[in-house]
């Protein structure tokens, strides 16, 4: 017995293996290499014939999980295993795991058993807001998260659908920074996309009407104007000669502003006027001086007495007496 034990010791030992739990050194590729298309799909990994006897040896409880490491890099990650066909001393993983890890084809990797604990919350972030404008984003991330065993903090899955790719970051997780989602109820909770930018809030403009400035505001304040209405006489006839707009202040003021701007120019137009009535004078006095011209008073148009208006007179009526 104890030669037996010392062989299968020996035995493990020259393929890496330490102790009661599972640790070995891989070198990796992608699944692209080994012609399994449905590993991109999910997060298991294919991995030698060796491991499964060791595992087996070990007793390690399924669903079987691993911690991967990248020393080189310092990072970390957690995976399933799909199938031990892989050849001595390689193990193939999906493109997008060993992009998280920052490994490259032929790196060598630290697989190690683990046991993480069931997840109760993750907080997921899509790359892009396209994930977002799919029809039914919540089961098709449901279908694809079928496939995976755990999830790690810091990682980004990839979800296939429709003949495109979507990248969702691992924000947040349940009670550990790497839990497993095998027969579990998981509370999922999305972030905004990374290219999302919230839309500028503009300030509604007030309109011109609803704000009036203090200027027009003045100038809509109704003024007292008195004496505004038309003028009447007491014999029922209309008033000669008056103006009835140019009864109220305002416009007197305006009328009496008028008349006072033009100065020399009036009196330029005037005596040009007379000049020009002093030498153009027509008729039998055309040998008449222009003093004498000056001197008659010019008669104004004497206006026709209306005959149709009636004139008010008073006490037109007969005569009448009480004696009869």
């Amino acid at each position: 017995k104890e030669v037996a034990f010392l062989s299968a010791s020996m035995y493990f030992e020259g393929y890496g293996y330490r102790g009661s739990t599972f640790e070995q050194t891989y070198r990796c590729y992608p699944a692209s290499f080994i012609d399994k298309p449905q590993l991109e799909t999910g997060d298991k990994i294919i991995m030698p014939p060796s491991a499964l006897d060791r595992l087996a040896s070990l007793h390690i409880e399924y669903p079987m999980l691993f911690e991967v490491h990248n020393a080189a890099a310092e990072r970390t990650s957690h995976c399933g295993v799909l199938e031990f066909i892989a050849e001595e001393g390689m193990i193939y993983m999906p493109y997008w795991m060993m992009q998280n890890l920052l490994l490259t084809e032929g790196d060598m990797v630290f697989i190690k058993n683990a046991n993480l604990p069931k997840g109760t919350y993750v907080k997921l972030q899509p790359h892009t807001t396209d994930f977002l404008d799919i029809s039914n984003p919540k089961a098709i991330l449901e279908k694809t998260l079928r496939n995976y065993s755990c999830l790690t903090t810091g990682d980004s899955i990839m979800v296939a659908y429709n003949n495109k790719k979507y990248y969702i970051d691992i924000v947040e997780t349940k009670p550990s920074n790497a839990i497993s989602i095998i027969e579990t109820d998981c509370e999922v909770d999305f972030a905004p996309p990374l290219d999302y930018k919230e839309p500028e809030r503009q300030k509604a403009a007030v309109p011109p009407s609803t704000a009036p400035t203090a200027e027009e505001a003045a100038e809509e304040e109704p003024k007292f104007i008195p004496f505004t209405g038309p003028g009447r006489r007491l014999d029922g006839k209309a008033p000669k000669d008056k103006d009835v707009s140019a009864s109220s202040p305002a416009k007197r003021q305006a009328n009496a502003t008028n008349s006072v701007q033009p100065s020399t120019a009036s009196t330029s137009q005037s005596s040009s006027s007379r000049k020009t009535t002093e030498k153009l004078v027509f008729g039998p006095g055309g040998n008449r001086t222009s003093k004498e011209t000056e001197k008659v008073p010019e008669k104004e148009p004497k206006e026709d007495p209306k005959k149709d208006e009636p004139k008010f007179s008073a006490f037109t009526g007969r005569k009448y007496s009480l004696k009869g």
